[in-house]
């Protein structure tokens, strides 16, 4: 019985970590176009993902009150800072938010300097986003190269899709 519940609790785990750290592939499949969408900045200004064509650009889809989101941040914006010589951008795309919310000023108490666009549900929707916080990378050529939903912003797996926009793009 023992080894029966120890064999459960691995498989659980090892399952678990897939959901992590795989790359997902719903609405935006790892290799294919990145679905086009056009949402407002804090300022109302509409922003579109063909403003950031001919750049590696990481899309970070969050919610203000998703901790994981709040954990995986520093380790975006890092990684924004990093290779930002190199062109690349990150910007957020703030869904599934309580009315009133700010959540550019949410980022910005936070210490980070990327831009959120806001009600972005359907943008979601769009994607295949299932849960927060999920991470896509889109080449210069708007190709999805991959995507992740880890919360660690150590996690390897972020340092590994930026580089292959980056190598995408030469």
């Amino acid at each position: 019985m023992l080894s029966l519940r120890f064999t459960s609790a691995a498989l659980v785990m090892a399952l678990a970590a897939c959901f992590i750290t795989l790359p997902a592939s719903a609405g935006a499949p790892t290799g294919g176009k990145a679905p086009d969408f056009v949402l407002a900045n804090a300022g109302g200004e509409l922003v579109s993902l063909k403003d950031f064509r001919g750049q590696p650009l990481v899309v970070h889809f969050w919610a203000s009150w998703c901790p994981y989101c709040k954990k995986v941040q520093p380790g975006l914006q890092a990684l924004a800072d990093k290779h930002a010589g190199s062109g690349l951008v990150l910007i957020g795309i703030s869904f599934r938010e309580d009315e009133g919310t700010q959540p550019q000023a949410v980022l910005v108490t936070r210490g980070h300097s990327f831009m959120t666009l806001v009600e972005g549900d359907e943008v979601a929707e769009m994607y295949g986003v299932r849960g927060t916080p999920t991470t896509v990378f889109i080449d210069a050529k708007g190709t999805v190269v991959g995507a992740t939903h880890t919360s660690d912003p150590a996690d390897p797996i972020l340092e590994r899709l930026a580089q292959q926009l980056l190598q995408a793009g030469e």
